[in-house]
């Protein structure tokens, strides 16, 4: 069961789109933006709201790779493992990442909730190779000595806030 607060939040943004069903997009990137991910019971409310079926939105955040209906960390960490990072050494940062947020291909978020780690095909930046986003912020020429710098930046980061 939503909360008010978070009922009066999918409010505003629904209202923002006029509440159109054509936005369906716009409005789950804003909702997942939020919350890291897509949640079923927000899902649902929207549904509502949107005067669609369950099945139709659902269908839409099945289908896009860029929506997640499983919670995320703070901070998503997407590793490179195109062949220009690949042949410029990706997998031995990708192993950097996950031995140093104690995460896995099948156990992808940290137990703080922090952190997730993914790998995706191609971010696009071959020249940069290899490279990582963070909460969609490019690091090129990244090293597995870059990975344990960034982690520690990052962490710093969550202790001021």
């Amino acid at each position: 069961m939503l909360e008010q607060t978070e009922k009066d939040k999918l409010d505003h943004i629904l209202q923002k789109h006029h509440y159109q069903s054509s936005k369906i997009i716009s409005i789950m990137q804003e909702v997942q933006k939020d919350y890291h991910y897509l949640p079923e019971e927000i899902l649902c409310y929207l549904a509502k709201a949107l005067q669609i079926s369950e099945a139709k939105i659902y269908g839409v955040a099945t289908f896009y790779e860029n929506f997640s209906l499983e919670k995320k960390g703070k901070f998503v960490i997407k590793v490179c493992d195109g062949t220009a990072c690949h042949v410029r050494k990706s997998v031995p940062i990708l192993e950097e990442f996950r031995n140093s947020l104690h995460v896995s291909e099948k156990k992808p978020t940290s137990e703080d909730g922090m952190f997730t780690v993914e790998t995706v095909s191609c971010l696009g930046a071959c020249g940069l190779a290899p490279v990582c986003t963070v909460n969609d912020e490019v690091h090129p020429s990244m090293t597995p000595q870059k990975v344990r710098e960034l982690i520690a930046e990052l962490k710093e980061g969550i202790h001021e806030d």
